[in-house]
Order: C-alpha cells, then structure tokens, then sequence
C-alpha cells in the first residue's frame, strides 16, 4: 500500500525557496568546474541527445497513393525515411533543367 502524500506539511529537507535562496543561486556551468573540477564539469554540462542537423527535416502534408504507401510499409518501420530516400534518388537521377 502507498503511503499517502501530505502536501500541507513541511518538508525539513528539500524547503520552498524563498527569493533569498533565488537571488543567490548559480548556474551550473559556474558551480560545478569548482565543486568536481573542470573536465568532469564539461561533461555534465555536455547538451544530450542528437546534435541538431545543420538543415533538420520538415514536418509536411503530403497526399500519396494508396499503393505508394502499402508498399513503403510493407517492409516495416522506417517507411518515411525510405521514401525520403527514394525522392533523394530521383532527384540525383533528374537534375533541375533537363
């Protein structure tokens, strides 16, 4: 069974910030180099996850065939990169003005 939450008490070890405890805080790329050093500080501080692409893809509409589509599925996740690939294609193989 779980214990129930009383959120009207106190909590003595993680209290409500007052605008004191505001006004005084830090970033962590300030405090961290002087509490675990710098090295170990640049690699908490290194961002997560993929590196933002220099041109991202775009989120559009696009109205396809039935058939297009069944057969970009039919083998499995990943269809949409499959047909982006596929239009890379074409467009390597039909370069604009010909």
């Amino acid at each position: 069974m779980r214990k129930k939450t009383r959120p009207e008490l106190p909590d003595d070890e993680n209290p409500e910030w007052t605008q004191e405890d505001f006004a005084k805080a830090r970033p962590a790329s300030e405090v961290l180099p002087q509490i675990f050093g710098a090295e170990v500080a640049k690699k908490m501080l290194r961002p997560r996850g993929r590196p933002r692409a220099e041109f991202p893809k775009e989120r559009i509409n696009i109205r396809l065939s039935h058939t297009v589509i069944a057969h970009f599925k039919s083998a499995g996740e990943g269809w949409q990169t499959r047909i982006d690939a596929a239009l890379r294609e074409f467009i390597a193989e039909h370069p604009p003005g010909r």
